[in-house]
């Protein structure tokens, strides 16, 4: 039998100052999306993701070097399809101040799980068929 633990959270705090946290989650967000642009222009180093590397066969998070690629360049329609994954769990990062998170710990760990396992599963979905992979 397990006990659920609860963990003590503190108040989310005031709206401004929800807000002015989000603001600089964003901000460093676009700059480290800028620096990965810069950094790609001057070099491209190909294929990060070892799995894809040596058998061909994209990983869940494949692409995701390519959404802050393709942000920091400002192509955002290229950064969602790249990894839409990538792009949610992001977003729910950059907005957790205003409250996604906190409904995030509310769920029990299982969903939490189960959400992790099917985004995982959709993702590699996704980049199997993006980069034409046919396990067959």
């Amino acid at each position: 039998m397990t006990i659920p633990v609860r963990v003590a959270r503190p108040a989310p705090g005031p709206l401004r100052t929800r807000l002015s946290r989000t603001a600089l989650r964003c901000l460093l967000a676009a700059g480290a999306a800028l620096g990965v642009a810069v950094l790609h222009d001057a070099h491209d180093p190909g294929v990060l993701c070892p799995l894809r590397r040596f058998t061909g066969i994209p990983c869940p998070a494949c692409g995701s070097t390519t959404v802050f690629i393709e942000a920091g360049h400002g192509y955002w329609l290229a950064a969602l399809t790249a990894n839409p994954v990538t792009v949610l769990a992001v977003l729910g990062l950059l907005t957790a101040p205003l409250g996604t998170g906190e409904r995030w710990w509310r769920l029990t760990s299982r969903r939490r799980t189960a959400l992790i396992a099917a985004a995982a599963a959709a993702a590699w979905v996704w980049q199997l068929n993006r980069l034409g992979v046919h396990l067959s």
